[in-house]
C-alpha cells in the first residue's frame, strides 16, 4: 500500500476558531446564528488558507463546515461554505500522488513510478462503517455530520427533482443546496479515485483502488446499483432538459425578475440556471468514474486479485444499457432511424448508436457537449459489454438486445471511430 501521512492540525486554532461557532445551534436559523457562522468561515479562510505553510484544518472544523452546507438556507453560506470546502480539499489533499524515489539498485535509465500518498485519518464526507445509521427515510437537512451510500443515493435521486421544486412559488434553497452538496461530493470522489486509480494502473495493486470512496459506496449493501444509476440517467435527464428550457428562454431579465419578486431570495433564481449545468456536468463525471472503475476492476480481475464483493458492473446488460441511455441524450432526435419504422421512431439500440457517430455532423454535433475521448471511452465500453452479452455462443440474443448482428456492430464501431478521429482532426486546424 502507498504512504501514509497523518492529517496535521493545531489544536490553538482549532479552538479559538470553533469558539466562534455554536455548534448547538445547527437547528437554528436566525440572523444572529447567520453572522457566526459567516464569521467561523472567514476565519478558517484566512487563519488556513492564507497563510503559505499553514497546516490543514481539523476534522471537528470540517464537520463544522460541511455541517453548515447540508443545513443552511442563506445564499451566502451555502456558497461560502461550498467554495471553501473546495479551497480546502485543493490545498490539502487527502489522497495524491509524489515520485517514489529509486532505489540504490534500480537502472538509472528506468522510468520513475507514482507513489500513492494517503493522509491517515483525514475527515470525510461519507461513511461506510456499520455504526452509521439508516437515513433512508429522513432528509439530508436532519442527518447529522458524513453521508453513508443510501444518503448520496437519495441526494442523486432529489436532483431530478430539481426542476419541479425550483418552479414551485416559493422558491426553496433546497434543490441549489442539494446541487452544490452533490457537486462538492463528486469532487471529493473524484479527488480519492483519480490518483487511486492511476497509481493503480503502473502497480495493478487493485488494493488502491478497492479502497477508493467510489467502490464502497457501489459496493455497498445498503443501496440497489441499478436503482443508483438509473437515478443517475434520470437526473441528467431531468437537468439537461431544465438548463435547456433556462437558456431558451428569451423573456427579458426585468421580465424574470418580476417572476421571482415574490420569492424568497431573487440571487436564488439568478444562479439557479449556471448551477443546475454544472450539476448536470457532475454527474456525468460521477458516471465515466463508474465506468473507469470497472475497467479497472477487470483488470485486476484478469490477475486474480479481486472477490465476489469487488462487483462494479457486473452485469454487461446494465452496463450497455447504461452507456446507450446516456449517449441517447446527446444525440440528434432526427439524426438515427431504426430499419423497421420507416424513419418514424428513433432508433435506440447500440447499433443505432454507432450509426450516429458514423455520420459526420451528428457525431460534430455530440463531440460539442462531450469530448471526442469521452466519446471514445465510452463506445469502447459499450463493445465490451457487447461482445461480453450471455449470448451462449450465438448472436440471436445479442442481436435482439443491440438490433444489429455481430458483423454490422464491428463494422460500426470501425466507422464511428474513424468519423470521431476526422472530427477531431478538423477541428485543431
Amino acid at each position: 500500500m502507498g504512504t501514509k501521512r497523518r492529517r496535521r492540525g493545531d489544536g490553538g486554532m482549532e479552538e479559538n476558531t470553533m469558539a466562534i461557532l455554536d455548534t448547538s445551534c445547527f437547528s437554528k436559523s436566525t440572523q444572529h446564528v447567520a453572522d457566526d457562522r459567516l464569521s467561523f468561515l472567514e476565519a478558517v479562510r484566512s487563519g488556513f488558507l492564507v497563510p503559505e505553510n499553514a497546516s490543514a484544518p481539523t476534522n471537528k472544523m470540517y464537520k463544522a463546515i460541511f455541517q453548515i452546507l447540508k443545513v443552511e438556507n442563506s445564499l451566502d453560506l451555502i456558497m461560502s461554505s461550498y467554495q471553501l470546502l473546495l479551497e480546502l480539499d485543493k490545498r490539502f489533499p487527502q489522497v495524491s500522488l509524489s515520485v517514489a524515489e529509486k532505489s540504490e539498485s534500480s537502472s538509472p535509465s528506468s522510468p520513475q513510478r507514482n507513489e500513492l500518498v494517503v493522509v491517515e485519518e483525514a475527515w470525510s464526507p461519507f461513511s461506510f462503517g456499520p455504526d452509521v445509521s439508516s437515513c433512508e427515510k429522513q432528509d439530508l437537512d436532519k442527518v447529522g455530520g458524513s453521508l453513508d451510500a443510501i444518503a448520496f443515493h437519495l441526494l442523486i435521486g432529489d436532483l431530478a427533482k430539481v426542476a419541479e421544486e425550483a418552479n414551485t412559488k416559493t422558491l426553496d434553497s433546497k434543490p441549489l443546496r442539494n446541487m452544490l452538496l452533490f457537486q462538492y461530493l463528486v469532487n471529493v470522489l473524484e479527488g480519492d479515485f483519480v490518483p487511486r486509480n492511476l497509481a493503480f494502473s503502473e502497480s495493478f495493486d487493485w488494493i488502491y483502488v478497492r479502497e477508493s470512496l467510489l467502490n464502497m459506496i457501489l459496493v455497498s449493501r445498503k443501496i440497489a446499483y441499478k436503482g443508483l444509476i438509473q437515478d443517475c440517467l434520470s437526473a441528467i435527464f431531468e437537468l439537461s432538459q431544465f438548463s435547456m428550457d433556462c437558456s431558451h428562454d428569451v423573456r427579458s431579465p426585468e421580465t424574470k425578475l418580476e417572476e421571482v419578486t415574490g420569492k424568497r431570495h431573487t440571487a436564488f433564481a439568478l444562479a439557479l440556471p449556471e448551477i443546475v449545468k454544472c450539476t448536470c456536468v457532475a454527474v456525468q463525471k460521477l458516471l465515466l468514474m463508474i465506468i473507469e472503475l470497472d475497467s479497472s476492476k477487470k483488470a485486476a480481475d484478469m490477475e486474480g486479485q479481486t472477490t465476489r464483493a469487488d462487483g462494479a458492473l457486473d452485469k454487461p446488460r446494465l452496463k450497455l444499457d447504461m452507456i446507450v441511455q446516456y449517449l441517447l441524450k446527446y444525440i440528434p432526435k432526427t439524426s438515427v432511424r431504426t430499419r423497421r419504422s420507416n424513419g418514424s421512431t428513433n432508433d435506440s439500440t447500440f447499433g443505432g448508436v454507432l450509426k450516429c457517430f458514423s455520420n459526420g455532423n451528428s457525431t460534430k454535433s455530440i463531440v460539442k457537449k462531450i469530448s471526442t475521448e469521452v466519446a471514445q471511452l465510452l463506445l469502447a465500453q459499450a463493445f465490451q459489454a457487447y461482445i461480453s452479452l450471455p449470448s451462449q455462443h450465438s448472436t440471436e440474443y445479442k442481436e435482439d438486445i443491440a438490433g444489429n448482428s455481430l458483423p454490422e456492430i464491428c463494422n460500426s464501431m470501425i466507422s464511428a471511430f474513424t468519423c470521431l478521429k476526422k472530427t477531431n482532426e478538423s477541428k485543431k486546424l
